[in-house]
């Protein structure tokens, strides 16, 4: 999986590129330590993300705990494939979901 991060005024973005399962969601986990203390939303693209296992909608609850009472975490540009699996889990009660 490759990560981008983009910082700009209080907004941490990270594009998210690939496959987010077991082995690849330690470097997501990782990535999102180094988001500011400051930051008062954190974005994950998932524009080019093609498939997201159960640890990796771990990842994203936790960065949405992270986030609460500092500000918001907003998944942006998910497409149809991972909109399903969100539907499925009951995710799309829980975070802040922008389609594509």
């Amino acid at each position: 999986m490759e990560i981008t991060k983009i910082l700009k005024d209080k907004t941490c973005t990270f594009k998210l590129e690939g496959r987010l399962d077991t082995l690849t969601s330690p470097q997501l986990e990782d990535a999102l330590k180094e988001v500011p203390e400051d930051a008062e939303q954190l974005v994950l693209d998932l524009k080019d993300l093609e498939y997201v296992s159960s640890a990796g909608l771990r990842v994203f609850l936790n960065a949405q705990k992270n986030m609460a009472g500092k500000g918001e975490m907003i998944l942006r540009n998910v497409n149809d494939e991972i909109m399903d699996v969100l539907e499925m889990t009951g995710f799309t009660q829980i975070l802040t979901i922008e389609k594509e």
